[in-house]
């Protein structure tokens, strides 16, 4: 049974030392240099899988650590080189696939890597990305579809879809009109689609069929939504699209959590697999990005709640973290340990 974690005043500098262990814990366990990617090797099958668009997610959480801890900022620079040329050349030399929330990930990781690094190599791959994503543009429900054989209409890579082209808006000289006016369009699509629930989270798609809002509110999709705001405000300056982000936060932090205030998947895909155990650090992640902008005690109280919890509840004894935050200590995968990895990177953000 898991341990109550008693709010308490854990340092900024704690939850930094707690971060860089877990991240030592990653890339010592689960790093592959020779694919640039994180991998998983299930004992059932005998086999390594490697992670595609999960190692996108840890490449920016360790961008994040980069900006909390400048000691940290050589080892973020050195990681990106080792993942770069390797991983598109095991995608056959770009970052291109066939889901267009694949790609969004990776345009936010080597957008994050232009801002720890000011590479322009790493911007320029965002941008080409970007220019693929809107191939997906003209779905049949609006906004963007989530697969290239058009069979899905989806929440996440219309959100990733939007917080790209704001992220883009506020990086890349002479083109802020340009990616601003995409990512003003989709939002104002995306917030009037009827893909909200009573309480302001967002289901996880349409229905094809009758475009009606269908599937689970995953934790993730209430929070790249969150970044693309803040991105949007970043880049126009009205603070109305903070406005709207507080209210998806709200009902997130309301909704997403255990009893304990400890943040919780709630849907019905397994917290456990190599995909949902990615989720929650999203929402973390994105949540420190509203706050810097929004000082929002309850986004404060449940990111440090839950970062304490992971290392008292979520942690086993050579530092590999759990996928349910609550406990128990099992469930181990490189996005298990990068969400985690999230959500102590957040808390630190938050307690500067």
């Amino acid at each position: 049974m898991a341990t109550p974690v008693e709010q308490r005043q854990t340092s900024k500098a704690t939850y930094v030392s707690h971060a860089l262990n877990a991240t030592g814990v990653l890339n010592n366990k689960w790093f592959n240099p020779s694919t640039g990617l994180w991998q998983y090797y299930d004992s059932s099958s005998d086999q390594w899988t490697q992670l595609w668009w999960q190692s996108a997610n840890i490449l920016t959480t360790i961008g994040d650590l980069g900006e909390v801890d400048p000691n940290f900022l050589n080892q973020t620079k050195q990681i990106y080189k080792e993942v770069f040329s390797p991983a598109r050349a095991y995608n056959g030399g770009n970052w291109i696939n066939g889901y267009y929330d694949d790609e969004g990930w990776w345009a936010l990781a080597w957008i994050k890597a232009w801002d720890r690094t000011n590479n322009g190599t790493y911007l320029k791959a965002a941008e080409n990305i970007f220019t693929n994503l809107l191939t997906g543009l003209n779905a049949t429900c609006g906004g963007q579809w989530w697969d290239k054989t058009k069979q899905h209409n989806n929440a996440i890579n219309n959100e990733l879809f939007l917080a790209v082209g704001a992220a883009l808006a506020n990086r890349v000289s002479g083109k802020k009109s340009y990616y601003t006016k995409y990512a003003v369009a989709q939002a104002n699509w995306f917030l009037n689609a009827g893909l909200q629930t009573k309480n302001n989270t967002f289901h996880d798609g349409f229905a094809v069929s009758d475009c009606s809002a269908e599937g689970t509110v995953f934790t993730y999709n209430q929070g790249v939504i969150l970044g693309g705001l803040v991105g949007l405000y970043r880049s126009t300056g009205n603070s109305t699209w903070l406005d709207h982000a507080e209210t998806i936060a709200t009902g997130a932090v309301n909704s997403l959590v255990d009893s304990n205030g400890i943040m919780t998947e709630t849907g019905e895909y397994p917290t456990s697999d190599l995909t949902a155990s990615q989720f929650k650090g999203v929402l973390a992640r994105n949540l420190a990005y509203l706050y810097k902008y929004r000082k929002n005690a309850a986004y404060k109280t449940i990111l440090t709640k839950s970062a304490d919890s992971i290392w008292s509840n979520a942690r086993s004894s050579d530092g590999q973290l759990a996928s349910n935050w609550q406990g128990p200590v099992s469930s181990f995968s490189p996005p298990a340990q990068g969400s985690a990895l999230d959500c102590l990177v957040a808390a630190a953000k938050v307690s500067c």
